[in-house]
C-alpha cells in the first residue's frame, strides 16, 4: 500500500504527520512507526503524529517517538498538529484537541506561528544538580555556564538513564543563562535517543526552572534552541504550581508525499 504523509517541523523539531481520521490507528505499530521515522531507510523525523477524530474536541493527537513507541506529550508536535489541522481545513484560527495528557488549546498566529496551551505543572522536584519537572513529559533541567561545547549525546544519554529516575528515564535539558528571561537550551530526548534541534515540553521545563532559580517578577521567557526560538509564558501559583502555561513558536510545513509500505 501507499501511505500519504505530511512533514512539518516546529523550530527544527520534525514530525511525520498522518491524517488518520478514516484509517485504523492500530495499523501504526512499532515496526511501521520506527521505519517511517528512520532517517536512512524511511522518511526521517523525531517522531510520528496521528491526527484522529474526537467526539469532544476538534481532533485527537497520538504521538510516537522515533523508536516506534507511543510517547508522552510533545509540545512542538502539538503546535505542528494544530497547523496540520488548519491546513486540512478542520480548524481556522483556534483549536481544541486531546493529547495523552489531556485537553489542549491552540491559536494559529499568522501563517507560521502557533501558540499552544500546555497542562498545568504540579510535579516539581529540586535536586542537588537541577530540577526534575513534568510538563507533560518528564524533564531534568541542569544549568551550565556554557552549553556550546557540551557533548549532549554522551552526557545526555548517561543522565537520561540514571537510576534516580524511574524505568522510563527522563529527557535532559542543558540550559545557559543569557539574560534574566532569555536562555539557551540543548536537549537530549528519550525515545529519539539523541539531541534534537528543539523541545517544547523541555522549553517549558527550562523556563519554569529558570523562574525557580531567580524568582524574578517576569514570567515570560525566551528559549533559544539550536533549531529556533520558543517563548514560554505561565502564571506562578501560591501553592508552587504553574498555570496558564503557553508555548509559542514557529511551525513550518515542509512537504507531503506517498511512501510504499
Amino acid at each position: 500500500m501507499k501511505l500519504e504523509f505530511f512533514k512539518y517541523h516546529g523550530a527544527g523539531n520534525d514530525f511525520v504527520m498522518i491524517d488518520c481520521r478514516n484509517s485504523p490507528e492500530s495499523f501504526f505499530n512499532k515496526d511501521i512507526v520506527e521505519f517511517l521515522c528512520d532517517r536512512h531507510l524511511g522518511i526521517g523525523s523525531d517522531g510520528l503524529i496521528l491526527l484522529l477524530s474526537d467526539k469532544n474536541a476538534d481532533f485527537r493527537m497520538k504521538y510516537f517517538n522515533s523508536d516506534g513507541n507511543e510517547g508522552t506529550m510533545c509540545g512542538n508536535g502539538g503546535r505542528c498538529i494544530a497547523a496540520f489541522a488548519r491546513d486540512l481545513g478542520i480548524i481556522t484560527e483556534k483549536a481544541t484537541f486531546t493529547g495523552i495528557d489531556g485537553l489542549h488549546l491552540a491559536n494559529i498566529l499568522g501563517s507560521e506561528m502557533v501558540n499552544l496551551k500546555m497542562i498545568d505543572v504540579h510535579s516539581i522536584k529540586k535536586l542537588p544538580d537541577g530540577f526534575l519537572i513534568d510538563t507533560g513529559s518528564p524533564h531534568f533541567v541542569c544549568f551550565r555556564d556554557s552549553i556550546k561545547d557540551i557533548d549532549v549525546f554522551t552526557e545526555g544519554r548517561e543522565i537520561r538513564n540514571q537510576k534516580r529516575f524511574d524505568e522510563s528515564g527522563a529527557n535532559v535539558n542543558f540550559v545557559e543563562k543569557i539574560t534574566t528571561n532569555t536562555f539557551r537550551m540543548r536537549t537530549y530526548e528519550r525515545g529519539v535517543e539523541n539531541e534534537t534541534l528543539a523541545c517544547g515540553t523541555g522549553s517549558v521545563a527550562s523556563a519554569i526552572s529558570s523562574y525557580l532559580m531567580q524568582k524574578p517578577d517576569k514570567s515570560t521567557y525566551t528559549i533559544e534552541a539550536p533549531g529556533g526560538v520558543l517563548k514560554v509564558q505561565f502564571t506562578p501559583e501560591i501553592d508552587g504550581s504553574f498555570s496558564n502555561v503557553w508555548l509559542e513558536g514557529p511551525v513550518k510545513f515542509v512537504y507531503k508525499g506517498r511512501i510504499q509500505l
